[in-house]
């Protein structure tokens, strides 16, 4: 589908889609020099990580529990979800009426969430109100109160979310890939949980399942802002410092298997079919994941221009990587002739395969990426998540500071091989009318 003259009518399009974004990046060239601004602490077994932001008026920051979905069975799952969103709400000495008052006053928050690697207790505050924020932080965390109407209310609010999640395609889309692609992984147990398991999390279940987690080997923390090592070490001792240690050790993940290409589909009468084709790809932190970012990001433009724009199939056809342990990245696609749209997509994969772009094309999609990458850094909370990200699941904070230095030396050449090492054995899911599946274009 593509030949010498469509790659040069990509590349006329990459570069004008790009045009000045590479000056904009130099100006990034120093920001490995902020890994000096980062200290690393331990506190009875407990890792913090502080990353000074000199004059910065907020604070962010998180405590990360170790294990996601490793920590969760069949039969428990969605109890970290319900056990963290259900201590932020009140302290055995601070009532809910407080934490929300004071929480309000002092223009912070406080929050939960959990992924397939690790969950997050986050709070947002400024750097004047940091040491009231503290103090309902970690009397939340350590002594909840657990109220029997806290609870159940944030059952009832997972509980609808579930339930609205699974009148949307997109949602039956997710879950009939994730119970392909998972069985038998440890991804397979869902952190958000289901309504079954759910309802029959008791109360009991929850402050069991808060002992077992708040042990200093099973968390981290991470803050950036304006503080003083030393005075945020003396916090942590005086608080989570006094948690047991526990001997909590990590676990590894099996590979998700891409032995062969698979099709899963669900008959839906919808105006237009979903579709996602998921394949293998690199962990944060390894040697391909910078190249498999830079190879994503042109698959993502050459999906567009030739789906949307040339073919006008799609309005929004896709191309994407996660940021799992056990990663994987995708192709995606809401259209009314699926056939058509498959195969231009593999059509790309395949050019990605074959062909060898030019190194400015690389370089200024690179610089683009990065520019676009780095632009969503800006904000204290968003460093708290990639300096946690790589230290759990990318082999260790200080890489946070390497992705730059590790995209640019991407070539074409490494572009052009992970497409070949990961691109293959696409397992395709599909929500729509089944009918009109041709599935050799699928199932390759």
């Amino acid at each position: 589908m593509f030949g010498k003259t469509s790659v040069k009518v990509f590349v006329v399009v990459l570069l004008a889609c790009v045009s000045g974004v590479a000056a904009q990046t130099a100006k990034l060239d120093d920001f490995a020099a902020k890994a000096a601004l980062v200290t690393e602490l331990d506190v009875n077994g407990l890792k913090v990580i502080l990353k000074r932001r000199p004059n910065s008026p907020t604070v962010a920051g998180g405590l990360f529990v170790r294990g996601g979905a490793r920590n969760i069975t069949a039969k428990n799952a969605g109890i970290e979800s319900l056990t963290l969103s259900s201590a932020i709400e009140a302290g055995k000495s601070l009532p809910r009426q407080t934490v929300r008052r004071d929480l309000s006053r002092i223009g912070s928050a406080i929050g939960a969430a959990a992924s397939n690697d690790y969950s997050v207790i986050s709070f947002g505050t400024t750097r004047q109100n940091f040491d009231r924020l503290w103090e309902i932080y970690s009397e939340v965390l350590i002594n909840p109160a657990f109220a029997e109407e806290d609870i159940k209310r944030n059952r009832e609010l997972i509980l609808t979310g579930l339930r609205e999640a699974g009148t949307l395609p997109e949602s039956a889309l997710e879950t009939i890939q994730d119970r392909a692609i998972y069985t038998g992984h440890p991804y397979a147990n869902d952190v958000r949980g289901t309504s079954a398991t759910i309802e029959a999390i008791t109360s009991a279940d929850v402050r069991s399942y808060h002992k077992k987690i708040m042990e200093t080997s099973r968390l981290l923390l991470v803050v950036v802002g304006d503080l003083d090592p030393e005075q945020l070490k003396a916090k942590v001792a005086a608080s989570f410092g006094k948690l047991p240690r526990g001997t909590y050790k990590e676990e590894s993940y099996p590979a998700v298997d891409f032995s062969k290409g698979t099709l899963d589909s669900l008959q839906r009468n919808l105006p237009t079919n979903y579709v996602k084709g998921t394949f293998a790809a690199p962990s944060l932190g390894t040697k391909d994941y910078f190249a498999m970012r830079v190879a994503i990001a042109i698959l993502q433009t050459l999906v567009y221009q030739t789906v949307r724009n040339e073919m006008q199939l799609s309005y929004a056809p896709d191309a994407d990587m996660n940021k799992f342990l056990a990663n994987t990245a995708n192709i995606s696609v809401s259209t009314n002739d699926p056939n058509r749209a498959i195969a231009a997509m593999r059509e790309q994969i395949k050019l990605l395969q074959t062909r060898t772009f030019p190194s400015e094309a690389i370089e200024e999609i690179a610089a683009f990426f990065l520019t676009r990458d780095y632009i969503g850094q800006e904000t204290s909370a968003a460093q708290v998540g990639e300096l946690a990200q790589y230290e759990l699941i990318g082999g260790g904070w200080r890489n946070s500071f390497e992705f730059l230095k590790g995209v640019r030396a991407v070539t074409s050449r490494d572009v052009q091989d992970v497409s070949v090492r990961y691109m293959k054995n696409l397992r395709f899911s599909y929500v729509g009318n089944i009918s009109a599946i041709d599935k050799s274009i699928f199932i390759q």
